[in-house]
């Protein structure tokens, strides 16, 4: 039986089931959890006892979020993936795909923010010339190009560990790390490019600005990556006995 909520639940408001990370028992927080399949909807509507609130967010409108509120659901045995009390494990295994997965697909996402960034200089004019003719603007945009290219053979690596049955976890954590620092970096950059055009709401460059914000907190927030980091590096102070 569930009863409790969960925030920031992607696609909630479309999804038959969810994957569920809860507490199944008592005892020590890493492994007292278990990963469970939960059905929450029978004939394309909720299961008695599962309510959902819409959260409105600043970007990626396209993939919706919810609240989900739990109230005496039952779930049979069945539905529990993998053994019980291995939840927390098997999620951060997942973490680092997801994590990689996540810097991967900024890579495309920042190259076509400066492509348009780009035509765009090109074409608008400022005492007499392009915009981008400035030394300023094109070197500025060589500068942002080199730093995703290095995230993108960064990525090249934790991949080729990853598909070696290596383990990926310190330079996955980077790869996010970086794709999230340089979501704001390239997209604020470019946006000024843009002049007052960069700050509507219909301009692609805007909505890359808003969307891409999300990679440093979904998934492990930049924090928790330079956590994990330090950790690696041996640099993590303990914690007292």
């Amino acid at each position: 039986m569930i009863n409790g909520s969960k925030m920031w639940i992607t696609n909630a408001t479309q999804a038959d089931w969810m994957c569920l990370l809860a507490n199944t028992s008592e005892g020590d927080v890493h492994r007292n959890k278990s990963l469970i399949c939960v059905p929450l909807r029978e004939n394309g509507k909720l299961r008695p006892g599962i309510t959902m609130n819409k959260i409105k967010k600043v970007g990626m409108w396209a993939s919706d979020t919810a609240q989900v509120f739990f109230d005496d659901v039952r779930v049979p045995v069945r539905n529990r993936i993998g053994e019980e009390g291995k939840g927390f494990t098997y999620q951060m295994r997942q973490f680092q795909e997801e994590r990689l997965s996540g810097a991967t697909r900024r890579v495309t996402a920042l190259n076509n923010v400066i492509d348009e960034t780009i035509a765009y200089t090109r074409e608008r004019k400022a005492f007499g010339r392009s915009i981008l003719d400035n030394q300023s603007v094109h070197f500025r945009l060589a500068e942002l190009r080199t730093e995703v290219e290095m995230l993108r053979s960064a990525i090249y690596r934790a991949a080729q560990v990853h598909m070696a049955g290596g383990d990926m976890t310190e330079l996955a954590s980077m790869c996010k790390l970086k794709a999230g620092r340089l979501c704001r970096e390239v997209t604020d950059s470019c946006l000024q490019y843009w002049g007052g055009m960069g700050f509507t709401w219909e301009n692609k460059v805007s909505r890359a600005w808003r969307d891409l914000r999300l990679i440093s907190i979904g998934g492990g927030a930049d924090e928790i990556m330079l956590t994990i980091i330090c950790k690696h590096m041996g640099t993590l102070p303990k914690r007292a006995a």
